[in-house]
């Protein structure tokens, strides 16, 4: 350990650390069912685990499941997160966009960001007759494994997504996830080339989806947007072809807003069309794939 990370492991307080983990283990889905199992894991005792949860109930950062048998993330830990994203332009600008492009096609759509190797989705849009989609604000995914992750790393410097994966384990979602960087670079590339990651089935069986990269005024990517649903509701060629023009439209809008100049000297006005909403498609979709 060098002298600057030793000094800095002096300042943090065990009390905090612990918690934090225990909100990332309720929020990857351990609902402390089996307290011994968990504690073991965060490495304390059932004391200290039960006081923290406690704590963290009394601050809503966490609330006991409805039918009482175990934890999940609270509101109040969801609203902290929905105001930070909520204090920058992206969200801000972003929001009606996917609301609009969701009621135009008929399909759940989706805003996600990179944070280290995972893709934290902060924005979620739903068509209004039906339910569509059962990704939350706040959940995660491997962003080798699905493709809001794939086409942002699609856009880095290969250096940059190397140095990003270097030693690390791809862990798989389905037979189609690539374990190994020599595969997830290839797939990098074929992204990067159509402008578009598209998935039938790749992170959950039965669901398709698409996604689209969003630049911020320096060119850099921050961001991408997804659109998905049922694979029965992406099909034909005519029906791909009207989402993927939708999607890379929606990006492209929400891109320039942020101050993105399109390298082919397009407008604003000249490539988004204000079009009268679709009549809806479908009636239910899935996860972002």
């Amino acid at each position: 350990m060098t002298e600057m990370a030793a000094a800095d492991a002096c300042y943090i307080s065990p009390p905090v650390q612990r918690a934090a983990r225990l909100l990332r283990r309720i929020a990857d889905g351990d609902g402390v069912a089996n307290m011994s199992r968990t504690a073991s894991a965060i490495g304390i005792n059932r004391t200290t685990l039960l006081r923290l949860l406690h704590t963290l109930e009394a601050e809503g950062f966490i609330e006991r499941d409805d039918d009482d048998s175990g934890w999940r993330i609270g509101l109040g830990l969801v609203a902290l997160a929905a105001r930070a994203f909520f204090s920058g332009d992206l969200v801000q600008t972003a929001t009606p966009v996917l609301a609009r492009l969701s009621e135009t096609l008929g399909l759940s759509t989706h805003l996600g960001v990179l944070h280290r190797r995972e893709i934290v989705f902060v924005v979620r849009r739903t068509p209004n007759h039906a339910f569509a989609s059962n990704i939350h604000v706040g959940s995660r995914q491997p962003a080798h494994a699905g493709n809001m992750g794939r086409i942002i790393l699609a856009h880095f410097p290969p250096e940059r997504v190397a140095a990003l994966y270097k030693n690390v384990v791809l862990e798989s979602a389905t037979s189609h996830t690539p374990t190994n960087f020599a595969a997830l670079r290839a797939r990098l590339d074929k992204d990067l080339a159509v402008g578009l990651a598209w998935s039938d089935g790749h992170y959950e069986p039965g669901i398709s989806s698409v996604a689209a990269a969003i630049f911020d005024a320096s060119g850099t990517p921050v961001a991408a947007l997804n659109v998905s649903g049922q694979t029965v509701q992406f099909g034909g060629t005519s029906r791909r072809a009207e989402i993927a023009a939708a999607t890379k439209e929606a990006a492209r809008e929400i891109s320039q807003r942020l101050g993105w100049t399109d390298p082919q000297g397009q407008s604003l006005e000249a490539t988004v069309e204000k079009k009268p909403a679709k009549t809806p498609r479908g009636r239910k979709s899935g996860a972002a794939a």
